[in-house]
């Protein structure tokens, strides 16, 4: 594992710098990209940083261009981390038919059946390649550290921040993919990157994971109500049955005439970094 990056580009914006980079990752076996936003408190030294996961078919430009987040990140003094949803580049395995698997359908899970195994690695890319990278070039405090994301992505911020409370100290999520075994997204992924023994998939499901977590901060999901997706894919429910297990709370406030899109995102990321902010000490 290297923790030296590359600029791709750096953009000024409100007082703080945006920019794109790319380094060599040992746990994908590839080449990958990520999006940074350094706010100008930074340079009085190290700030809290929040990563965030995107959805099926991102990229790290989508959350860097759609999800308006610099201003509210900004002020608040968060460094925000954008990594790319998936492996990707020569030799890596891909469905181009199927958009929901395959290249920028990571799940942030490890595969552990063939050919995925080789390079989707997600779940140590994103724990430990990442933060290396993150923790030698840019002044983040990996004390402060708080995971958030999209749909696919919300599944990954919720699952890993439950694996990794050692890492990942605040949690929230936009329209998660809340109980992955239960649905037709999750279990088309979860059959091919970890075979067909669906008791060993519940290790990966927000709301398996939730109803036996341990005690911490709320965690919050915005839901739209308009999402086409809801019903079928999302089922925000079965997190709040999860919460009433374990005692975690978690926060699901449904919002009337919104989808599973950015507009979405655009109208909440404020709260949503206000909610990490609040609890990171920022």
């Amino acid at each position: 594992m290297t923790a030296s990056i590359q600029r791709v580009s750096e953009h000024g914006c409100f007082g703080g710098v945006a920019g794109f980079w790319k380094h060599a990752s040992a746990a994908t076996g590839t080449t990958m990209t990520f999006g940074t936003f350094i706010p100008e408190a930074a340079k009085s030294g190290p700030r809290p940083v929040l990563t965030y996961l995107a959805g099926l078919t991102c990229t790290p430009d989508t959350f860097m261009t759609k999800a308006g987040a610099f201003r509210a990140a900004a002020e608040a003094g968060v460094i925000l981390i954008a990594p790319d949803t998936s492996p990707r580049g020569e030799g890596v395995p891909d469905t181009p038919d199927e958009w929901d698997f395959g290249q920028s359908a990571g799940f942030y899970i490890d595969a552990t059946q063939a050919p995925w195994s080789q390079h989707f690695q997600m779940q140590t890319y994103i724990t430990t390649d990442l933060q290396a990278a993150v923790a030698a070039n840019f002044p983040v405090d990996l004390a402060r550290q708080g995971l958030f994301g999209h749909s696919m992505g919300g599944h990954g911020a919720i699952t890993l921040g439950l694996k990794r409370p050692d890492l990942y100290k605040s949690l929230s999520a936009f329209a998660p993919i809340s109980n992955p075994v239960d649905c037709p997204w999750g279990q088309k992924a979860f059959t091919r990157y970890l075979g067909g023994d669906a008791a060993s998939w519940a290790a990966h499901d927000a709301s398996a994971l939730l109803a036996k977590a341990p005690a911490g901060p709320a965690i919050l999901v915005d839901q739209g109500l308009s999402d086409p997706f809801l019903a079928e894919q999302l089922k925000p429910e079965a997190l709040e049955a999860a919460s009433a297990a374990s005692g975690r709370p978690v926060i699901v406030r449904r919002h009337a005439g919104y989808d599973h899109g950015y507009y979405f995102i655009q109208t909440f990321i404020d709260d949503h970094i206000g909610h990490h902010a609040t609890i990171l000490g920022a």
